[in-house]
């Protein structure tokens, strides 16, 4: 008897249907997966027979062949676990056939038969919400919550193999009786009023969080460089319900929710030994890297120059385009990757370079070579560049200042303002996601800001990118202050952030604050 049970398969950060067929024919005892099955779905056939056995139910001895089509597209993870045991259910004459065509299945099995969570069912669930039957998707308990964020699912989500087959017979299948409210963050952990002095840093920090800006600071060891990072995310604005969804579906491929669903922005530091594969995505079946795991949220590279200028030369798409394509043999994939980037540096090997509390004993080759780690290109991608000076010992038991709530309620106002300018602009949410082109022609900069930018531009040796993303931070610095236009104080600002050339060692800059 020939069986067919609905399911699906993630491709990239979407889903596309999977059809598992089981037949069951007389002959010798076999049990066969074909379909370009990975070695987790080859090995679908221990625990599929162990469960089936464990959950009460007969495994005929039978030659039992499961096809999951299309065929020619190779299949990974562990979800075809349980519509492949309710195909040999059907096919054994265990479950009535007519039953299970408005099913989409999607589960592991455990060998008890209980059914244990798995990645990407959010982008399958909108699979389940697009089709025009409206079948119900079954997915493990532990998944629920992941998969009700798609308006439209019809949600089984039964605790174990028996229980779904005992509410098939009864035309019952079950239902989430209720499904998790997304967790609210608490964003108060990591506060920036813990930080004492670095009213400046403080200032970029601000600045940086309301137009979605890239960031670098630099300064030597023990300054509070990545105090200040960490806490950037606690003054980001929550996350739409859109964003929610779009970074949850990234984690879900990736297999790294917790608790179902995302409850803020994610923040991502990966060690300096991460490699490109895993900082950008990649694998013979490619998977989304850190980059793409900050989507919507903040990507922080701690002691950026230790990691290897080939890995931080692979961010220099992400950072432009906003997306990852990973390019393969049998596919292109595409990963979301619009995150803020903020990195921590020392100025020289040893760290002290320029601290005037401290003597450098690094050689100028040294520092030269050390400071070229970070490429021009790169360099000239990143907005603002921002001296983290060492704060006094005095200063160390005084209050830190604003908490970090009181700076994210700025941070708000600023944000609305920009997508209220930029409602017409599909994708663009913050200044930093903006055309320069377009914000040069509707910046509503005064003329004697322009003046200054321009001249400022000749004599720092801007690029035309730099020249952009100076005018991009002063139209952030203009809404932070409730400004409808930029004036020549805001442009000032702006070009404190900004190196004189990027390709120059950054000594020079530094030299000059």
């Amino acid at each position: 008897m020939l069986a067919a049970i609905r399911s699906a398969a993630v491709l990239g950060i979407d889903a596309y249907d999977v059809t598992v067929e089981t037949d069951a024919a007389n002959g010798l005892p076999q049990f066969t997966v074909v379909g370009l099955p990975a070695g987790a779905v080859r090995e679908s056939r221990e625990r599929v027979s162990a469960a089936l056995v464990n959950s009460g139910f007969t495994l005929p001895p039978r030659r039992l062949t499961v096809n999951l089509a299309p065929a020619d597209v190779r299949k990974e993870g562990t979800a075809f676990d349980l519509p492949i045991a309710l195909g040999i259910l059907v096919a054994t004459g265990q479950v009535p056939a007519e039953r299970v065509g408005q099913l989409i299945v999607a589960g592991e099995l455990g060998l008890d038969g209980s059914i244990r969570t798995v990645r990407g069912v959010l982008p399958m669930a909108r699979i389940a919400a697009r089709a025009a039957d409206r079948p119900v998707f079954v997915v493990p308990p532990s998944n629920a919550a992941e998969a009700a964020l798609v308006g439209g699912v019809r949600l089984c989500a039964p605790a174990t193999l028996s229980e779904l087959v005992a509410a098939i017979r009864r035309r019952e299948l079950p239902v989430p009786a209720t499904v998790p409210a997304p967790p609210v963050a608490d964003v108060e952990l990591l506060d920036l009023a813990d930080v004492a002095g670095q009213e400046s840093a403080k200032r970029a920090l601000e600045v940086a969080a309301a137009g979605g800006h890239n960031l670098l600071l630099v300064g030597p060891p023990g300054s509070g460089k990545t105090m200040l990072a960490r806490r950037l995310a606690g003054i980001l604005p929550a996350l739409t319900e859109d964003e929610r969804l779009e970074a949850t579906a990234i984690h879900s491929v990736a297999g790294t929710l917790a608790g179902g669903v995302l409850a803020a922005r994610p923040f991502r530091a990966p060690h300096h030994s991460v490699s490109s594969a895993g900082l950008v995505g990649g694998g013979s079946s490619p998977r989304p890297g850190e980059v793409s795991l900050a989507h919507h949220g903040v990507l922080f590279l701690d002691e950026l120059l230790e990691f290897p200028r080939s890995v931080l030369d692979a961010l220099r798409q992400p950072l432009e385009e906003g997306r990852v394509i990973i390019a393969r043999a049998s596919a292109s994939v595409a990963f979301p990757a619009r995150f803020t980037l903020v990195g921590a540096m020392n100025p020289c090997p040893c760290g002290y370079s320029g601290d005037p509390t401290h003597g450098c004993v690094c050689a100028a080759a040294d520092i030269a070579r050390y400071r070229s780690r970070l490429s021009g290109p790169l360099a000239d991608r990143i907005d603002m560049h921002v001296t983290v000076g060492a704060v006094p010992i005095p200063l160390l038991g005084g209050r830190g200042g604003e908490s970090s709530a009181a700076v994210r309620c700025r941070v708000e106002r600023a944000r609305a303002a920009q997508r209220t300018r930029y409602a017409a602009l599909a994708g663009v949410e913050c200044n930093a996601h903006v055309s320069g082109r377009w914000l040069d022609a509707h910046g509503d900069a005064t003329a004697d800001a322009r003046t200054m930018l321009v001249a400022a531009a000749n004599r720092l040796a801007l690029s035309a990118r730099g020249y952009h993303r100076v005018l991009k931070v002063a139209r952030t610095i203009a809404d932070l202050d409730g400004a409808r236009s930029i004036d020549e104080a805001q442009v000032a600002e702006a070009l404190r952030y900004r190196p004189a050339a990027p390709a120059a060692p950054l000594h020079a800059a530094l030299a000059e604050r």
